[in-house]
């Protein structure tokens, strides 16, 4: 696995100047505050903005160190801060075989198509110790795929697909043994009743949810710990090509954190982070080891870079039929309590109708419990709630934090196709007076563009593909992901965004469900100068061109990541 990190450090990026020293002139600004939401320029000195305004209040503090960059009336917003997102797992699908891409997907029913192209990468990657994919394919039984197919591609060495939802992986036989996934049960329960198994009792090639962290415990242990840093760094390196500054990682673990911490230390870190300790679909077990951990990333990480002070529940996985449930309510309502008692802020995946009422009858104990406090409970995705939870967020300041990109299918993302209750209120929700974040879930979601799920929140048009219209348990194609087509229908219009409201969403909202709202978020004096430059208007432009947006310039702190000025 032949990565190398670069060599460069953020504070020496090509054409960023010294402290004090960046004038912006000549914008279109979006400032997103409800004050002044539009500028003409603005100052950056030691990393945040010293003053915004017009040309000439900027340009009156010009000095002879000072760098003038000419944005050519383009239209600029605060940085993308992705509220939920996977960049490990990213990084693993950066240096794969993606077979599901915006332009198409192949799935294992083209069998002979799958495997060559899994045989020609991996002999064009001799050095890769793991051969990584990332494929939309089944995971119910008995549509879901096995180890033989993949084995025909690459008999000798260790073969790990990621399903596209994250849910699921697809291994080959090499990569049964080398995770220790054998006839024996695996020593965890709740990972072992989520490994395929055929009637006698050997593996199939599926796991699925909790089953998956035997394998990531063998990825993590067979790549270096500089491949790990290497890979990650290309991860925040495409997030920037986004316009992406900010994150929120809704998996992770202090293993995880030291990495960032590292490529920060290296000054090689280019978007700020904020990692949840979780992993998919497991339980969380409150051991003394999972305590301490949580405490020392705590007390260690908590700067504008890297920080932690977050756990990640799952209240149903996301893969087969129907997402299956991973807590009984006791059990998840007394975790939510004893964790919020410690001053974690809590949030949780609930894409159910009875998951996000369990989540909120827990949230309401841990509060009458423990008092009153600033804690930013958030509910991942909130697909799927009933009116009468809907009206429960706004009294217990429960914040969703959404990802539009997968919206819409015929019935939004309710994939009961009995129930008719809609899915994705994203109106409902605002105009009830909740805090949205939005995020893209990447890699579930490809690429992390927060244009094209910009586009799918005031637009709420239906996509479809025909290349995986054949894996019956999948939920929705999602806009302009595997394959996915326009189809001129609208679901549920009337939960429309305006263009304004769903940038402020994938700004400001997702800066305050993460405690970062002080530094990042809008543009204004004071914050920190995390920007996005585009090359287009998209406040402007018909909201059916907006996923078509580039980002021309993405500047953190001041200093440019991705591109340049105009």
């Amino acid at each position: 696995m032949a990565l190398v990190l670069a060599t460069f450090a953020i504070g020496l990026v090509p054409g960023a100047a010294g402290a004090g020293d960046v004038l912006l002139v000549h914008g279109h600004i979006y400032t997103g505050t409800k004050a002044a939401p539009w500028a003409e320029a603005l100052a950056v000195h030691d990393s945040r903005i010293e003053a915004i305004g017009t040309d000439a209040e900027v340009l009156a503090l010009r000095t002879p160190a000072s760098q003038v960059l000419d944005l050519k009336h383009h239209t600029v917003i605060p940085g993308i801060v992705d509220g939920h997102i996977h960049v490990w797992l990213g990084a693993i699908a950066l240096h794969g075989v993606n077979l599901s891409m915006p332009e198409a997907s192949i799935t294992p029913s083209k069998p002979k198509l799958l495997t060559a192209r899994i045989r020609e990468y991996a002999a064009s990657h001799p050095s890769d110790k793991i051969i990584f994919g990332r494929i939309d394919f089944a995971t119910t039984q008995p549509f879901a795929p096995s180890a033989s197919m993949l084995d025909e591609a690459v008999p000798d060495r260790p073969v790990v697909v990621h399903n596209v939802s994250e849910h699921a992986m697809w291994l080959n036989s090499q990569a049964l043994a080398a995770a220790s996934i054998t006839d024996a049960p695996l020593a965890d329960p709740n990972e072992e009743r989520n490994v395929y198994r055929d009637a006698g009792g050997h593996a199939t090639g599926i796991v699925i949810e909790a089953g998956m962290e035997a394998v990531e415990r063998y990825v993590r242990a067979t790549l270096s710990v500089e491949e790990q840093l290497a890979m990650i760094q290309v991860a925040t390196k495409e997030l920037n090509r986004f316009g992406i500054t900010t994150v929120v990682n809704a998996t992770g673990d202090l293993q995880e954190i030291r990495l960032y911490a590292a490529l920060r230390e290296r000054g090689l870190l280019t978007v700020r982070t904020r990692t949840a300790f979780g992993a998919v679909a497991k339980p969380h077990e409150l051991t003394p080891q999972f305590l301490a951990d949580l405490d020392e990333a705590r007390n260690l990480y908590h700067d504008e870079w890297v920080s932690a002070n977050l756990v990640k529940f799952f209240a149903d996985g996301f893969s087969g039929v129907l997402q299956p449930l991973v807590y009984r309510p006791r059990d998840f309502r007394a975790l939510i309590t004893e964790l919020d008692r410690r001053g974690y802020q809590l949030m949780t995946h609930a894409t159910r109708f009875d998951t996000a009422h369990m989540v909120l009858d827990a949230y309401e104990e841990a509060e009458r419990a423990n008092g009153p406090r600033d804690r930013r409970l958030r509910i991942e995705h909130s697909s799927s709630v009933r009116e009468a939870d809907i009206a429960r967020y706004r009294p217990l300041a429960v914040i969703n934090v959404t990802s539009p990109g997968f919206c819409c299918g015929d019935s939004g993302t309710n994939i009961d196709a009995k129930d008719p209750s809609p899915s994705d209120q994203w109106r409902t929700f605002l105009d009830g007076g909740v805090v949205m974040g939005f995020s893209s879930d990447w890699p579930c979601s490809w690429p992390a563009n927060a244009f094209v799920s910009i586009q799918e929140a005031v637009t709420r048009e239906i996509w479809h593909s025909s290349d995986t219209a054949d894996i019956l348990d999948l939920p929705l194609d999602g806009a302009a992901l595997a394959g996915a087509r326009p189809t001129g229908r609208v679901y549920t219009p009337h939960q429309r965004l305006s263009v304004s409201e769903a940038v402020d969403a994938y700004t400001q909202g997702s800066a305050y469900a993460s405690f970062f709202d002080r530094d990042v978020g809008t543009l204004e004096k004071g914050k920190l100068a995390d920007l996005a430059v585009l090359s287009q208007d998209i406040f402007s432009v018909p909201l059916k061109r907006i996923g078509r947006t580039a980002v021309q310039m993405t500047m953190v702190g001041g200093h440019i990541v991705h591109g340049a000025a105009p």
